[in-house]
């Protein structure tokens, strides 16, 4: 793979002075273009060591408007990161629509060098660039642009260029114990390297590999990557806007020929069988007496293995999801009054701001990962991509369908880091959540929990339904299982919660 990046190319002073005033002026006409659309950019720096990435960075840096662009350097974990899934870092740094991350060291680095010093295996690496893969295609489907560009440079090469850089006083400091170390690994790394260039190499994520020994070479072959990357998109972008138009036109004349013959209603659907939420026991009530026993059992069990996660570095996250007025906000109180208020934290999740639109639906939540030993509980969450985006058309069918698996890939990166994850789905019946909603109109200090967008909603309860029976069938994994609670009766729900919550949190404690 890495023969073409042997090849001893490179550019005099006079062809490189030629081509760049060209290329500078592309790059800035794409960039300002992008501005107007809705495409981040992630441009992936990644190769050799001593072959000059961090001189190429600081040259996009100056051939860009640097007021469009963000750079992100990627170093050993730090005790933060340690503390979260290793792509909470990375999540977290995306840039927004329009804007341009230019990510120096990656989610390629500690993979690579975990295995090229036989930190891991085989399969466990596969595994992990398995994920990578998905990661970006997770970004791709969402309309982001990866111009990934891996420096290479032969053993010679990369052997001559540090002791280039050892002797020479203004460079001494680029040339570190570790550089040398990682040399002596060089043909295990060049070998590891290539297959994660080949298993990460795909038609809307490709690798471009760039030939580092000339300098000169290095840059432009890089600043050609990147413009021709979004020029091609720019193109794509506007064909589409072209042929958006052309429809749009020909259904305008289509109307304006005026009506058609009516033609015969398609045939009713015949109802759906019954789904997941019909198993749901809504019956089921607890005494008094019962309640006023276990509710502080559990609470004051809550209590301390909150505080065992503190001590241990055990972070809990909590979903709530339900059914509007099915007592998710009284279950979440009776789980914080067990917390100390330095344990937990309350994220209630309403529709996304301009700046969370601007970024992959799963950006803020993983901005919200919890520390090691805290509680965090979601007042809904990241279901709502399949839920009210999918029922209220927010989001388009082939968004909703694929968000199945990155939502599961999402829970299971959280779980791998050894977060306790309780998933709890509060469920009523239409009748009790009229009576509910009745009840909330007449009683003062309720009517602030009852809106139009409430109403609106219970008219689309099939709907709901229908999308919380594919929901649960398709998130429920092994290491994330949904919890049906039973809300009808709100003190046998409580309980349920709580103990569920103590079962997650003993768990992986």
């Amino acid at each position: 793979m890495f023969e073409t990046a042997e090849l001893g190319r490179k550019l005099s002073k006079e062809e490189y002075a030629a081509e760049l005033p060209t290329l500078r002026a592309r790059l800035l006409q794409a960039q300002f273009a992008l501005l107007k659309t809705k495409v981040s950019v992630i441009v992936v720096v990644a190769g050799a060591d001593g072959s000059g990435k961090g001189d190429t960075v600081n040259r996009l840096l100056e051939w860009l408007d640097p007021r469009g662009v963000e750079t992100n350097v990627f170093g050993p974990r730090t005790d933060e990161e340690r503390d979260r899934p290793s792509a909470w870092r990375f999540w977290r740094t995306l840039p927004a629509r329009g804007r341009i991350g230019v990510f120096f060291g990656s989610w390629y680095t500690e993979p690579i060098l975990k295995r090229t010093t036989g930190k891991i295996g085989a399969a466990r690496f596969d595994a992990e660039l398995t994920r990578v893969a998905f990661f970006e295609k997770e970004l791709a489907k969402d309309g982001a642009l990866l111009v990934k560009c891996w420096f290479h440079l032969s053993k010679d090469a990369q052997k001559k260029r540090l002791r280039k850089f050892e002797t020479d006083p203004e460079t001494r400091f680029k040339v570190t114990r570790l550089d040398w170390k990682h040399f002596g690994h060089y043909d295990r790394f060049v070998k590891t390297a290539e297959r994660a260039l080949r298993m990460t190499d795909a038609a809307d994520t490709p690798w471009t590999i760039v030939e580092a020994t000339d300098d000169r070479w290095r840059d432009l072959a890089v600043g050609r990557a990147v413009v021709e990357a979004l020029e091609a998109r720019l193109a794509a972008l506007k064909e589409t806007e072209e042929k958006s138009a052309t429809l749009k036109e020909a259904a305008a004349k289509k109307v304006a020929g005026g009506p058609k013959r009516a033609t015969k209603s398609a045939a009713v659907k015949p109802p759906m069988a019954a789904g997941v939420l019909s198993t749901v026991d809504l019956e089921r009530t607890v005494s008094e007496e019962e309640y006023k026993k276990e509710l502080p059992r559990l609470q004051e069990r809550l209590a301390k293995l909150a505080w065992a996660g503190k001590k241990k570095g055990v972070s809990s996250v909590a979903v709530f999801e339900g059914s509007d007025a099915a007592g998710k906000g009284g279950a979440i109180r009776r789980v914080t009054w067990a917390l100390d208020a330095r344990v937990y934290r309350v994220i209630p999740i309403a529709a996304p701001t301009d700046e969370e639109r601007a970024h992959h639906y799963l950006w803020r939540f993983w901005r919200h990962i919890p520390p090691g030993g805290s509680f965090t509980i979601y007042d809904r969450s990241w279901y709502g991509r399949v839920l009210v985006e999918r029922v209220e058309g927010f989001a388009k069918e082939k968004e909703w369908k694929r968000a199945y698996l990155e939502i599961n890939d999402f829970e299971a990166q959280l779980v791998e880091s050894g977060i306790a994850l309780s998933k709890l789905w509060l469920h009523i019946s239409p009748q009790e959540q009229l009576r509910r909603f009745r009840e909330r109109e007449h009683v003062e200090w309720k009517k602030h929990k009852i809106t139009d967008e409430d109403w609106r909603n219970r008219e689309k309860w099939d709907a709901y339904e229908t999308a919380i029976d594919e929901m649960v069938a398709r998130t429920s994994t092994h290491d994330a299982t949904w919890t049906l609670v039973a809300a009808t009766d709100k003190k046998a729900a409580r309980l349920t919660v709580l103990s569920t919550l103590c079962d997650r949190l003993e768990e992986a404690l």
